[in-house]
């Protein structure tokens, strides 16, 4: 196994959970990596949306790899989100997964909600974390599973149902986003013999608190790249309106923390990243 994949193994047995920031390009990982996030992951609504498709449709697997090429030289160990493999095929689904490995991602999210608001056969996604990890031993493989997600009527049974197949089949992490209740972590960390993955919800639980519900992993998700286009809609509007700036005014707090042109510049590599 590299030394990559024990970190990142390691990452997810920690005192606190593992924050798992999910960047949509090269510059908010690169960002992120600067601030000194050890792991990164991608977010395929980003990544989708960016290239002006839809997310989670399987449209995106060519951009996905693409991103991962790019990120392949930050310092950081990467996670990526491959939806549901972009592939009913198991064995294409890991030949896909194959070539991120070769590329240095330490670790992947495949999911079981289907693009139409459904939750796909227990096997066939349990086929496909099977073939992964014959494939890429070493990986990380995070089986999400998206009954709170999606709203499933009585979602705890068929989360602990969908959690054992997938373990049984090699997966290494369970995510189960949509919940941040903490009595209902609680559960699922108990019932689930691996490292359990939740979403972050803005106004909901901290770091902290969902550690001390077992969660051992935190992903943001799409949330910076929703956050990162309401700040370019906020900009525009105010410079339309007249100015981002009140003369002896108080400073926007959208311009906190702005960098500048010379620090984004300085955020790519002078040769331009890998395509």
């Amino acid at each position: 196994m590299t030394t990559s994949c024990v970190e990142f193994r390691a990452l997810h047995h920690s005192n606190r959970p593992l924050l798992l920031p999910n960047a949509w390009d090269y510059a908010s990982a690169a960002a992120l990596a600067a601030r000194g996030h050890r792991a990164i992951g991608t977010t395929s609504l980003g990544v989708a949306a960016a290239a002006g498709r839809p997310d989670g449709t399987g449209a995106t697997a060519a951009e996905t790899l693409a991103l991962a090429r790019r990120l392949r030289t930050l310092p950081v160990l990467l996670s990526v989100d491959v939806e549901a493999g972009f592939s009913a095929d198991p064995a294409a689904v890991a030949e896909y997964v194959a070539e991120l490995a070769g590329l240095g991602v330490v670790g992947v999210n495949l999911e079981d909600g289907r693009a139409d608001g459904t939750l796909s056969d227990l096997e066939d996604t349990a086929d496909k974390v099977a073939a992964v990890k014959a494939a890429v031993p070493d990986l990380f493989v995070n089986a999400r599973t998206d009954t709170w997600w999606l709203g499933v009527d009585d979602p705890m049974p068929q989360t602990l149902a969908r959690a054992r197949a997938y373990q049984a089949a090699g997966a290494d992490g369970i995510f189960v986003p949509g919940t941040v209740d903490l009595a209902t972590l609680r559960v699922l960390t108990r019932e689930i013999d691996a490292p359990l993955n939740a979403l972050y919800q803005p106004g909901g639980p901290g770091l902290d608190d969902l550690g001390r519900a077992g969660v051992a992993r935190v992903s943001t998700g799409s949330l910076l790249f929703r956050a990162a286009l309401a700040a370019v809609v906020a900009v525009a509007d105010d410079v339309r309106a007249g100015g981002l700036a009140v003369p002896d005014g108080p400073r926007p707090a959208v311009l906190d923390g702005l960098p500048s042109y010379a620090e984004v510049q300085g955020l790519v590599p002078a040769g331009g990243a890998e395509t």
